[in-house]
């Protein structure tokens, strides 16, 4: 398997990446100063590497290095014949070498320089920041995961201006520092004097030095002789000294922000979620970058003790890959550092920055509306209402169906409930138990008591909750779990069995009765003898994220839904029962198709939705179409906050006054300063298309297949019976291996499993009982954060359980090696 590599930093090697502006600006000449400048140094060993080169071997630029500093290290890895780009030159020598294999040399290089001993290795690319590696991607990119401090040499030439501030900004939008710009001087255009002064403002200093002599076509030897001389005199020379202490100090200053960090954000900051008594600043990890699935971050060092001093002269790294297994609370899913996004978003920025958006439209917001309302392929929804986060946006989603609700019922909220000595509820939600809304007033009230929101004094609790059965995989068996509550009411047994997921998801197969008995007889009794009101269903549908990781069985959402549409009766004893559809399966009536029925159905997608359990939403799951659905999380792919709330017709005429504008008190009066940001908007509209192509490129093809096989259900459900607009015979499949699944489900310490699209959930045994206070789950956490083969894995967890979440480019060799490390560090 290959190494895991990430951000470079070493106490006592320095690496530095030379970058040009363009080709032809001097990059070797810059190189081959600061070796020469270097060559004298005996405290220091100094390395130069070229990853990629083009050309005849004997003017390769190493062998220009070694030629006249030859008291130094210097190398090539990758050589091709001719002087062509490096893509073209790959395919001319009809040779393969992917960015993987570039950067497994390189960070070996590095690994090695390291380890000889104090040094610094300078790096220098081929050609300008954005030509292309051999394989076709930009330099920039390629060597992006080091993010190595940059030298940017730039163009002294008629235009160079130009090319300069574009290759600066190239590199500073994906993440760089760039620690210094160089340039040969020139007296015609001055370049130098006009970017001294441009980069100033952009705190990055600007270096001009000698340009060498003109070359002496009359004799080799003479030119030779005078480069030497122009290198040995301009290496010693004040600019070149000024470039070495420049980058030393910036060096330096980066390893002792990140030392002192921890201390710094432990004295200033309030974490959330946290209990801080007793904690430290070693708690606090230290995150320099992040890339792909990983975080480069700074190792917890072991601690000191009398009889193990600190190791004051190591050279250990300082920055280490620490897999994001927690999808950075499940917003990431293009990959972190992605420079498509960051593109995105700051063209945005340089178009709008921010734009009012009260009876107003900008482009972005428009676009992502008429996505959203595309893709969900739900005909019930007509209308997208934005705001910044998933808990705004649910509540906002709940203001939109308790008025719905009312307006259709007649009932005044101000009225509060009839049920004799029972505290006076006013209208209340249906959902169910262990649900997570988010962490405002509103949603909070629409949860049961639970550790998130009992000890908040305004809450109070507003709703009733379901038991619900829950699908785990226990010693190798998917099975349903059913409660006490619902086993004995329904006369169910408390596990059933299945061969598969997929044969779980079959919902037309399967037998709803009970369940369709028991919701009735709850409802009854809620409505009818205890005069509750409710005003909305509120769900996660399918797995319930921040109460632990729960997957419900889909049946039984599914029966929940249906039954309160087609008896409106059991929500209010006045409503009229919805048209029955003229032919079977083929539902024709508004009411079934677009107008809610009974209450509205609210699904909380912050976390489930946008192809997090593998589809774009989970309607298709609960073969039944919301008639609200919250999307956040994977909005964006994890770059900046945003929230869409998607209501129908129906809900959004329950808002409409017939007194015109002087009904503005009708209206939904809720909103923020940064509503439908266009930033926000315009990287939701290019994250989504990301992975509405992947998924029509068939990029998760391969996952599925590996679910398909060995499933006695097959890849697909049954169609029958589903809502117009539904996809059907889709698969159910998740991202992690199927074998590695089961043989974690018979670890002795593990209770159960679940795993969905790019989710896996482990919940691990507590004889003192499970739930969020449970503490099962930390020494696991705490094991699978040390670092072994150069990296570790940051994790979270939910009490006894400990979950983790790929992204959804997270590619099967990535997972492997998370997998191996989860499953060596149970039992």
């Amino acid at each position: 398997m290959q190494r895991r590599i990430g951000a470079v930093l070493w106490p006592k090697l320095q690496c530095l990446q030379i970058y040009g502006a363009n080709t032809d600006v001097g990059k070797t000449i810059v190189s081959t100063l600061l070796c020469s400048a270097l060559s004298g140094r005996k405290d220091l060993k100094t390395h130069y590497l070229k990853p990629v080169s083009t050309g005849p071997l004997d003017e390769a630029d190493n062998s220009h290095i070694a030629r006249f500093v030859p008291n130094i290290h210097s190398k090539t890895l990758f050589q091709f014949s001719q002087p062509l780009s490096p893509h073209l030159a790959l395919a001319h020598d009809n040779a393969t070498l992917p960015d993987s294999q570039i950067q497994q040399s390189v960070h070996a290089e590095f690994s090695a320089y390291a380890q000889a001993g104090p040094g610094i290795a300078l790096v220098e690319t081929a050609g300008g920041v954005l030509s292309p590696a051999p394989s076709g991607t930009s330099q920039a990119d390629l060597y992006r995961p080091f993010r190595l401090p940059v030298l940017l040499v730039g163009d002294y030439r008629l235009g160079g201006i130009g090319t300069s501030i574009s290759a600066f900004e190239s590199l500073y939008l994906r993440g760089y520092d760039i620690n210094g710009v160089v340039l040969l001087e020139d007296d015609v255009y001055k370049n130098v004097d006009y970017l001294r002064e441009y980069f100033e403002k952009k705190k990055t200093p600007t270096f001009g030095i000698q340009p060498p002599p003109p070359r002496d076509t009359t004799s080799i030897e003479k030119d030779a002789k005078a480069m030497q001389e122009y290198y040995n005199d301009t290496g010693s020379s004040r600019p070149i000294q000024d470039v070495l202490e420049t980058l030393t100090t910036a060096h330096e200053n980066r390893i002792e922000k990140l030392h002192a960090m921890p201390q710094q954000a432990h004295d200033a900051i309030w974490y959330p979620f946290t209990q801080h008594q007793g904690r430290t600043k070693e708690d606090i990890m230290v995150i320099d970058s992040a890339y792909n699935d990983d975080f480069a971050a700074v190792p917890k060092a072991a601690s000191p003790s009398p009889s193990r001093p600190p190791k004051t002269e190591s050279n250990a790294p300082l920055l280490q890959p620490s897999t994001d297994a927690s999808a950075s609370w499940w917003t990431q899913g293009l990959g972190h550092g992605n420079p498509t996004l960051a593109l995105t978003a700051a063209n945005a920025a340089g178009r709008y920055g921010h734009v009012m958006f009260a009876s107003a439209i900008n482009e972005p917001s428009l676009n992502l509306a008429q996505l959203l309302l595309t893709h969900h392929k739900n005909p019930r929804l007509a209308k997208v209402y934005y705001t910044d986060n998933g808990s705004t946006g649910m509540e906002v989603g709940i203001k939109m169906a308790l008025r719905a609700a009312c307006v259709r019922y007649g009932w005044d909220h101000r009225d509060g409930g009839k049920s004799g000595n029972r505290e006076d509820m006013g209208i209340e939600v249906l959902g169910l138990r262990g649900s997570y809304h988010g962490d405002t007033m509103g949603v909070m009230d629409a949860s049961e008591p639970s550790v998130y929101n009992d000890r908040v004094e305004w809450y109070k609790p507003r709703g009733y909750w379901f038991h619900f059965p829950q699908v785990k995989l226990q010693r190798g068996q998917w099975i349903i779990d059913a409660p006490p509550e619902i086993a004995s009411a329904c006369g169910l047994d408390t596990a059933q069995t299945f061969s598969s997921l997929n044969e779980i998801f079959d919902l037309q197969k399967r037998d709803n009765s009970k369940y369709i008995e028991y919701i009735t007889a709850t409802l009854t009794d809620l409505v009818q003898k205890q005069g509750r009101r409710f005003g909305a269903l509120v769900m996660e549908p399918v797995i319930l994220g921040a109460g632990g990781m729960l997957f419900a069985d889909p049946l039984f959402q599914h029966t929940l839904v249906t039954l309160i549409r087609s008896q409106p009766t059991l929500i209010s004893p006045t409503a009229s029962t919805p048209p029955t559809p003229s032919t079977p399966n083929s539902p024709t009536q508004d009411q079934t198709q677009t107008a809610w029925s009974g209450l509205p159905i609210l699904y909380d997608e912050v976390f489930t939705g946008l192809y997090r359990l593998g589809c774009f939403n989970c309607s298709s799951f609960l073969q039944s179409h919301p008639d609200i659905i919250v999307n956040a999380k994977l909005l964006t792919g994890g770059l900046v906050p945003l929230c869409t709330t998607t209501a129908s017709q129906s809900i959004f005429d329950a808002f409409l006054s017939e007194n015109g504008d002087k009904g503005k008190g009708d209206a939904l009066l809720h909103g923020h300063s940064y509503t439908a940001h266009a930033v926000g908007c315009s990287v939701a509209v290019e994250s989504l298309g990301g992975l509405v192509g992947m998924e029509g490129g068939g990029a998760w093809d391969g996952f599925k297949g590996s679910w398909a096989r060995g499933s006695a259900a097959g890849t697909s459900r049954s169609d029958a019976s589903s809502e117009s607009g539904l996809e059907t015979n889709l698969p159910v499949w998740s991202c992690w291996s199927q074998d590695f699944v089961k043989e974690i489900s018979h670890k002795s310490s593990v209770s159960h499993v679940i795993a969905l699209g790019s989710v896996l959930a482990i919940a691990l045994k507590d004889e003192a009982g499970s739930g969020y206070n449970s503490n099962a789950s930390i020494s696991l956490r705490e094991k699978l954060l040390e670092t072994k083969e150069g990296w570790n894995i940051h994790s979270r967890v939910l009490g006894n359980v400990i979950y983790f979440m790929a992204g959804q480019r997270t590619t099967r060799e990535y997972l492997w090696g998370v997998e191996g490390r989860i499953g060596g560090c149970i039992d």
